[in-house]
């Protein structure tokens, strides 16, 4: 994959998710990409439109960013573990953040994100988000792929 298509943009380019959605001109748009030690990072530049207060990082905005992250790092294990040429569609089946401190918005977040354990259908996810090489909040959640009938069936 080159790199500068994140998965995104290559396995859903009119998604319209606020999180992570390339089609979403009021989303976040972040874009995930996946490392050689099967790792999947993702760099973001928060603005003053996305704090809780003047330079703070909305938590709500954190945790979007951290469940769409997880989703398609997921998404790509999946993906690489059926050896299909797209992911399955995937879903947040629950979700967990810790806000360890206060998140700055005047430098990019970082997010990395990996499987912890993988099932058939399902994987673990642990992932991190730094702002200038400190740990401000942590997530582990279970994503999901989706069968047919289920509403994000075939969204990508």
């Amino acid at each position: 994959m080159p790199p500068s298509l994140s998965l995104q943009e290559r396995y859903s380019p009119h998604g319209r998710c606020f999180g992570c959605g390339p089609a979403n001109d009021r989303g976040l748009r972040l874009r995930s990409f996946v490392q050689s030690d099967g790792t999947v990072m993702a760099d973001w530049q928060p603005e003053p439109h996305h704090e809780a207060f003047p330079g703070i990082l909305n938590g709500g905005i954190i945790g979007a960013l951290l469940d769409c992250h997880s989703n398609w790092t997921a998404a790509w294990h999946l993906m690489q573990q059926r050896k299909l040429d797209a992911p399955p569609c995937t879903v947040t089946a629950s979700y967990a953040v810790k806000l360890l401190r206060p998140t700055p918005t005047g430098a990019p977040v970082h997010l990395v994100a990996r499987v912890a354990e993988a099932q058939e259908d399902r994987a673990r996810i642990e992932a991190s988000l730094t702002s200038a090489g400190v740990i401000c909040a942590t997530c582990a959640g279970t994503f999901v792929a989706v069968k047919p009938g289920h509403p994000a069936f075939h969204r990508w």
